[in-house]
C-alpha cells in the first residue's frame, strides 16, 4: 500500500511534465517556427542518400545562336569538365547548333540534370561561363525572363530595354547589388542568376519596366527593405507603412478637338421640317413674280455685287498713293553745346582729293578746341 501511494505522486508529476514539454511548441511564436535561422545552410546532397543511382538515362538540348559559336568552343572544356565532376556528359554539335547534357550510370544526384540544362541555357544566352556555371551550386538559382512579347513598338520597347540597363549600365548595377544576382540582358531576354529571394525582385521589377513604370521606383523600395530587414524586431511586422506608395500619372494627355460638338438636350419631339424652295419664294413674294421680273431682280442683284467688289478694289489700289506720315522735325536748342563745323570742298569738275568732315565736340570735355577740322582721301579720285 505505501510503494503504491508513493508512486501516484511521481506519476502525477511525470504527467505534468510531459503536458509542459508537449505544450512549449504551441507557445513559441509562429515567426519564429517560419524564419530560418541566420547562416544556415541545407545539407549538400551526396552519394550516400542514393547509393543505388538513377534508373533512367535523362537528357536536354538547346540550340544556340551563330554568333555564340566561336565563345562556345573555346569554353566547351571546360563546361565539359565542371559537368564531368557531377557525372552528366555535355556534347556541343556545331552542324546543327545545339548543345545536349545527359545523365550516366554513375549519377546520383536526379536534380544535378535541371542545373545542367540551366546552364546550357544561361550560355547559349549569352552569359559568360564563369557567372553561368555557379547555378550548380544548391542554393543558385537562375531566371531567363522573356521580354520581346511585353512590348508591341519596337522604338518603345528599345527604349525601356535601355531604360532597365541605365545610363553606362547604372541601373542594372543597383540592381545586382540590391538583389544580389547576376543579370545579362541580351535581346529579348533577360537572364538572372542569384538566390531565390533575389530572383523574385529581379522579375519584378523588369516586368514593371516593360509595363512603363520606371526602375528607379523599384529600387528604393528595395532599398528600405534592405535597411528594415536589418532590424530583427519589424522582420514580424508588416513593412507597408515605411514604403512608399507612388501614383500613377498619365502623363500623355488626350488632345482636344478644333470643333467641340455640343450634345443638344434630348427631347421627344422630333425636329421642325426645313422648309422647302418654294415655302421660302412664298414668303417673300418672289413666287407670285413673272420671269422676266425674277431675271431683272438676278441681275441688280449681280450688278450690286460687281459694284461693291470694284469699290473695294480702288480702295486697295489708292493705297498705294496715300504718302505715309512723316515725323515732326524737332528744332535744335539754342544753349546747345555741341559745335558744327562744316569742311571747304572742292567742285566737282576738278574731282578734289579731300573732304572735310562734319564734326561735333563738346565744349563741356574739350574747352580748349573751338574748331575740329578732319580731312580724309576720297576713293575713285585721282592724286
Amino acid at each position: 500500500m505505501a510503494s503504491s501511494s508513493l508512486d501516484g505522486p511521481d506519476r502525477a508529476a511525470g504527467k505534468s511534465e510531459s503536458r509542459r514539454q508537449n505544450a512549449k511548441p504551441e507557445d513559441r511564436d509562429e515567426s519564429e517556427l517560419l524564419t530560418v535561422p541566420d547562416g544556415w545552410k541545407e545539407p549538400a546532397f551526396s552519394r550516400e542518400d542514393n547509393p543505388r543511382g538513377l534508373l533512367e538515362e535523362s537528357s536536354f538540348a538547346t540550340l544556340f545562336p551563330k554568333y555564340r559559336e566561336a565563345y562556345l568552343k573555346d569554353c566547351w572544356p571546360l563546361v565539359q569538365k565542371a559537368l564531368n565532376e557531377h557525372h552528366v556528359n555535355a556534347t556541343l554539335d556545331l552542324i546543327e547548333g545545339s548543345m545536349t547534357v545527359c545523365t550516366t550510370k554513375k549519377t546520383f544526384d536526379p536534380y544535378i540534370i535541371i542545373r545542367a540544362r540551366d546552364l546550357i541555357k544561361l550560355l547559349a544566352r549569352s552569359v559568360s561561363f564563369e557567372q553561368a556555371v555557379r547555378i550548380l551550386q544548391d542554393d543558385v538559382a537562375c531566371d531567363i525572363i522573356k521580354i520581346g512579347s511585353l512590348v508591341r513598338n519596337k522604338e518603345r520597347f528599345v527604349k525601356r530595354r535601355q531604360r532597365l540597363i541605365g545610363p553606362k549600365g547604372s541601373t542594372l548595377k543597383a540592381l545586382e547589388l540590391l538583389t544580389n544576382c547576376y543579370i545579362m540582358v541580351q535581346g529579348n531576354t533577360v537572364s538572372a542568376i542569384g538566390p531565390f529571394n533575389g530572383l523574385k525582385e529581379v522579375r519584378k521589377v523588369v516586368l514593371d519596366t516593360m509595363k512603363n513604370i520606371h526602375p528607379i521606383y523599384n529600387i528604393k523600395t528595395l532599398m528600405i527593405k534592405r535597411e528594415l530587414a536589418k532590424d530583427s524586431e519589424l522582420r514580424s511586422q508588416s513593412w507597408e507603412r515605411f514604403l512608399p506608395q507612388f501614383k500613377h500619372k498619365n502623363v500623355n494627355k488626350r488632345k482636344e478637338p478644333k470643333k467641340k460638338t455640343v450634345k443638344k438636350e434630348y427631347t421627344p419631339f422630333p425636329p421642325p421640317q426645313p422648309e422647302s424652295q418654294i415655302d421660302k419664294e412664298l414668303a417673300s413674294g418672289e413666287y407670285f413674280l413673272k420671269a422676266s421680273q425674277k431675271k431683272r431682280q438676278k441681275m441688280e442683284a449681280v450688278k450690286a455685287k460687281q459694284a461693291e467688289a470694284l469699290s473695294k478694289r480702288q480702295e486697295e489700289r489708292k493705297k498705294a498713293f496715300i504718302p505715309p506720315k512723316e515725323k515732326p522735325v524737332v528744332k535744335p536748342k539754342e544753349d546747345s553745346s555741341v559745335l558744327l563745323t562744316l569742311g571747304k570742298m572742292v567742285s566737282r569738275e576738278h574731282r578734289a582729293d579731300t573732304y572735310l568732315s562734319v564734326m561735333a565736340a563738346d565744349l563741356a570735355a574739350f574747352p580748349s578746341l573751338e574748331v575740329i577740322e578732319l580731312t580724309f582721301v576720297v576713293p575713285g579720285c585721282d592724286s
